[in-house]
């Protein structure tokens, strides 16, 4: 334990020494007599008769005699200290151990109060989930009586608007009943025995039959009526699933219609084939694939976009397009002659010599291809 430093103490005033006429210095080895005598020439020593801790405090320049009794002092004030530390800390040890007691007893009621509070808590949750159940059946009951209530009041609605029908019938049948006591209060007293034989009860026997078959009839019209309403819904429905069913079957029929269409053109090509590998020689082969060449390099430079992609054409669909074409090419020409002839004469002259060559030469050509062309069909009809 580290020594505390102790305070600066301020000068109280000088020491007072008190000095006693005490017993001589002497050696032990002199002699009672000669310590008794020359007194005269004795010096006598100061005691000091203060503590050392008073003469500390006091301040006083000591010797190095008097540091022990410095460091004795200050090691007794350390000592005080530490009695008074060790008396703290066993104290608050106490306090602690006390306090720590009373925390372990706080926390233990704490705790029982907390295990209260759940229990408590548990319960009242307990007692929610049923007063909520209670609310929940509650409320059921309540909408059905609420919805018991709202028929009851439609039905006393229409029992009152029943009765205020019935009231106003009855005012209006009034007159009659009246007139019919009268009557019977003239007719003679055999007519008036209202018992098993008397004459207006086969009448009246009669009405109520005529009423209950009135009331049947109305009954199985309204059947009937019922029954024409869910025939014609059934017809309604029918016809509906029967226009459906046919452009189902309109759609089947141009799909397989087109399958039989392109079934058609790859049976026709098949029996090309078939006869180009079975009996024709290398040179109609050739001559065949080199018309086929020549009608698709016409198709290429006569191609006309309404007829469609150029792959998918046929042999006669490509030459029916290089014929207009070339037809629409010698229309043009003749459109081109008559407007060149209103024309100047040397223009018209130096143009029709030009057109007239261009024309040969165009004519020539288009002979050529339409000789090739109708060869060709004619050989593809020979092959077909």
């Amino acid at each position: 334990m580290a020594t505390t430093s102790l305070p600066f103490l301020e000068d109280r005033g000088r020491l007072k020494l008190k000095v006693e006429n005490r017993i001589k210095n002497v050696f032990v080895t002199q002699s009672e007599e000669s310590r008794h005598g020359h007194q005269i020439d004795v010096k006598h020593i100061p005691v000091v008769t203060e503590t050392s801790s008073k003469v500390l405090e006091a301040g006083v320049n000591t010797l190095q005699k008097t540091l022990v009794l410095k460091k004795q002092a200050e090691l007794d004030e350390v000592d005080k200290q530490l009695a008074l530390k060790r008396q703290e800390f066993k104290s608050s040890v106490q306090a602690l151990a006390q306090r720590k007691s009373e925390l372990e007893i706080k926390q233990q009621q704490t705790k029982e109060r907390a295990m209260k509070f759940e229990k408590f808590v548990a319960e009242n949750e307990v007692k929610r989930c049923r007063a909520l159940n209670k609310y929940e059946v509650a409320w059921e009951q309540n909408n059905l009586k609420q919805k018991e209530i709202e028929g009851l009041t439609e039905q006393l609605k229409q029992l009152r608007a029943r009765h205020q029908v019935l009231k106003e019938r009855m005012t209006k049948y009034k007159i009659y009943e009246d007139y019919l006591m009268k009557t019977l209060d003239c007719l003679p007293s055999t007519f008036r025995d209202s018992g098993s034989d008397s004459l207006a009860m086969p009448i009246i026997r009669r009405h109520e039959t005529l009423s209950i078959t009135n009331q049947e009839l109305l009954q199985c019209l309204g059947h009937l009526e019922e029954e024409v309403e869910d025939g014609q819904r059934k017809l309604q429905t029918m016809k509906q699933e029967h226009i459906i069913k046919k452009l189902m079957a309109n759609k089947d029929l141009s799909e397989l219609q087109s399958e039989l269409e392109s079934l058609k053109e790859k049976n026709k090509q098949a029996e090309v084939n078939l006869l180009m590998e079975q009996g024709l020689s290398r040179d109609k082969i050739e001559e065949v694939g080199s018309l086929f060449m020549a009608i698709n390099n016409l198709a290429e430079l006569c191609y006309i976009p309404t007829y469609g992609p150029l792959q998918n054409m046929s042999v006669l669909t490509k030459m029916d397009m290089v014929k207009e074409y070339i037809l629409d090419k010698a229309d043009m020409e003749k459109r081109a002659r008559g407007l060149m002839d209103s024309g100047s004469e040397m223009t018209s002259r130096t143009a029709l010599t030009d057109k007239k060559g261009r024309g040969s030469m165009k004519s020539i050509g288009s002979k050529t291809q339409i000789k090739s062309s109708s060869k060709v069909s004619g050989k593809s009809e020979t092959m077909g």
